[in-house]
């Protein structure tokens, strides 16, 4: 399994304030759209995982602003799985400026899996193996190179 390179994205002036700099709001639907890429990634897209039944419905996000994000800058965002229990997935993020090199955002995302039949917690190791062993494989990716 091979590690996401990231996700690439030039800001859209409609996602700019009156500073000239990106609305603060528009961090969030980034991480989104990183997130949902990472499964297209993993040949997993959300399509996929909403036909086995399967919500993953956010409960937090946070977003750290550390250097301003311009109109016309280009950007990698990397999200990373910080914590995945076959319950639970909480990713990270790092928003940097291609440019520069610099960290301009980081964040986390915290969620959890849901039966869209039930609308209860499900654990995927049990209801949906080989979604849980996608995840594990490829959170254990990381930490098999953080270790390195």
């Amino acid at each position: 399994m091979k590690r996401y390179p990231g996700y690439q994205r030039k800001p859209f002036y409609y996602e700019t304030d009156k500073m000239g700099i990106i609305h603060h709001s528009n961090y969030i639907r980034w991480f989104e759209e990183a997130r949902v890429d990472l499964l297209e990634f993993l040949d997993y897209p959300f399509e996929k995982i909403e036909e086995i039944g399967v919500m993953v419905p956010v409960l937090a996000v946070s977003s750290t602003y550390k250097e301003m994000v311009r109109f016309g800058d280009e950007i990698i965002i990397h999200p990373t799985i910080s914590k995945y229990t076959g319950t639970r997935l909480n990713f990270e993020y790092q928003i940097i400026n291609q440019a520069t090199g610099a960290v301009a955002t980081i964040g986390t995302s915290d969620h959890c899996f849901m039966s869209s039949e039930t609308s209860r917690l499900i654990h995927l190791k049990r209801q949906h193996p080989e979604l849980h062993e996608l995840f594990m494989s490829y959170y254990t990716l990381k930490t098999d190179e953080d270790a390195e």
